[in-house]
């Protein structure tokens, strides 16, 4: 089927920063897909790509099971722009040579431009680029010609006449200088993308496709009180109405006051809601549980077995509704070329196979800022929208050992203090997360006149743009001194709080 929209595809040849070309591309209103390097030569032709883009990647071109590139593609006849691996894959398939770097090279480099380029025009000489590579290209193909240098390496390299481009430098990054000026190039002067991407023709084409395909049927959907399942959530209800019916379930691992304020956001939204309030069940589970993959499928069995049991009582339901985002699609290798995605699907993390229900997936095109802006768009409440990520277990993971009810609500409450403080002193702008941890860490304190033996809390609060790497967040003193402070005195159980400097990677976001 062709595609709704003009299509940039991305071949993944492994790089780090694949899902950032796709981004970048959508950021110009170029729809763009990433497929794996070993999609077929018909797959790719299936979406009538206006541009192709051969994503960076660690291997060399002389390993034995190096990535590969498909001549075939060539057939094609669209403008292709190789990066770093997939400039030296393109080039040394096409009669180019790569050679070794004696070190590898890895940071900021200058760009100089030495030839009339297609791509890289003369304003872009002196800008600053990210290198990223041990191999290089040491001479180009033939009908191929050098466009720009670093030193002695060469940067840029084109046969404008078959459209083919190479770039060894990342513009994708930021921290290439005039790196979006360069993909804007491609896309829109050489690839002639109309750049017609936008969220409100995805919301309106969705809306279509969605109600024609769910005709009359009735749907279920797994509200968590999240961004995601709330978009998905909301984009159905705009298509069929009352068809759907959301099911939010309180685990009691939710956030102070999460599931009640959740559930009236929603009802306000005007959505179908069943709720189910469970708590004692997913607790009771838990009781004498620490490791924290057992937490996950204790909590995952718990919930698909409370929907299960809500969705058997509502008539006619063909389909699952998920908030599956493109992350997700691109880290299992699948891809489709529809804004709405349908496929059989009998285990749904886990879902018992008697449900045979098909899985409606309305986001599977979409990265996370493009699910807020959509959300934005559909007129969500803020506190939904900008609602801060939330692991699945909820705090069971977040609580380090055992879980319990003292535990859950002692956790609740420090939360909600660490939010409450870091939102009052406005810091919390730019800040993906914020939260609390509590540690299986007991140490002496005094309170008054007597000794205590308490609980420890960390609080956690890191800078990101998708999740995928992030920094600790430099928070003032004086809002941890008033965290601080405040858990101590309110929070009975605690008298200690750290903060946690680790980013990501070594470390991860959540402690578990």
């Amino acid at each position: 089927m062709e595609s709704e929209h003009e299509t940039l595809v991305i071949l993944d040849f492994g790089s780090q920063y694949t899902q950032l070309i796709a981004r970048r591309a959508r950021e110009l209103g170029v729809f763009s897909v990433v497929l794996p390097f070993t999609a077929s030569f018909e797959k790719i032709k299936s979406y009538y790509p206006k541009g192709i883009v051969l994503s960076g990647g660690p291997n060399s071109v002389y390993e034995k099971d190096s990535p590969k590139f498909n001549k075939q593609l060539l057939q094609l006849n669209v403008p292709t722009l190789g990066i770093c691996y997939g400039f030296q894959i393109l080039a040394h398939t096409l009669g180019g040579n790569v050679t070794a770097s004696p070190r590898r090279e890895y940071g900021l480099a200058k760009l100089q431009v030495t030839a009339i380029s297609k791509l890289l025009t003369k304003k872009f000489s002196g800008s600053k680029i990210w290198m990223s590579h041990g191999d290089h290209v040491t001479s180009v193909p033939p009908n191929f010609i050098v466009t720009a240098k670093s030193g002695n390496i060469i940067c840029g390299a084109e046969d404008s006449t078959n459209k083919l481009f190479g770039l060894q430098f990342h513009p994708e990054v930021s921290h290439s200088q005039n790196g979006m000026p360069i993909l804007k190039q491609f896309l829109r002067q050489i690839c002639q993308f109309s750049q017609d991407w936008s969220s409100e023709n995805f919301i309106t084409q969705s809306v279509s496709q969605i109600r024609q395909l769910v005709g009359q049927s009735n749907v279920v959907c797994a509200l968590s009180g999240g961004v995601d399942s709330s978009v998905a959530a909301t984009l159905v209800h705009r298509a069929i109405g009352s068809q759907q019916t959301c099911i939010f379930i309180d685990n009691g691992l939710l956030r102070k006051n999460e599931y009640q304020e959740v559930l009236e956001a929603y009802k306000e939204m005007g959505l179908n809601i069943q709720p189910a309030q469970v708590a004692d069940q997913f607790l009771g589970k838990l009781k004498d549980v620490t490791d924290p993959e057992k937490k996950r499928k204790i909590i995952g069995a718990e919930f698909i077995k409370v929907f299960e049991e809500k969705a058997k009582a509502i008539k006619g339901v063909r389909y699952l509704v998920q908030g599956t985002l493109y992350p997700d699609v691109i880290e299992s290798a699948a891809s489709s070329n529809s804004s709405v995605v349908i496929k059989s699907h009998h285990n749904v993390g886990g879902l018992p196979e008697k449900m045979q229900l098909k899985l409606l997936e309305p986001l599977r095109e979409l990265f996370k800022d493009e699910v807020r802006d959509i959300g934005n768009k559909l007129g969500l409440p803020e506190s939904i929208v900008k609602r801060q990520t939330f692991p699945g277990p909820g705090l069971a993971i977040r609580i380090i050992g055992a879980v319990t009810p003292e535990k859950v609500a002692m956790l609740q409450e420090a939360d909600a203090i660490v939010r409450e403080e870091v939102i009052k002193a406005n810091e919390h702008k730019g800040l993906w997360q914020f939260f609390a941890v509590l540690l299986p860490v007991q140490s002496v304190g005094v309170m008054g006149d007597h000794r205590t033996y308490e609980e420890t809390i960390a609080i956690r609060a890191v800078e990101s743009l998708d999740g995928m790497t992030a920094d600790w967040a430099k928070l003032s003193h004086k809002v941890l001194g008033t965290i601080s402070n405040r858990i101590i005195n309110e929070v009975s159980g605690i008298n200690r709080v750290v903060y946690d400097i680790t980013s990501k990677p070594p470390g991860t976001i959540e402690w578990e």
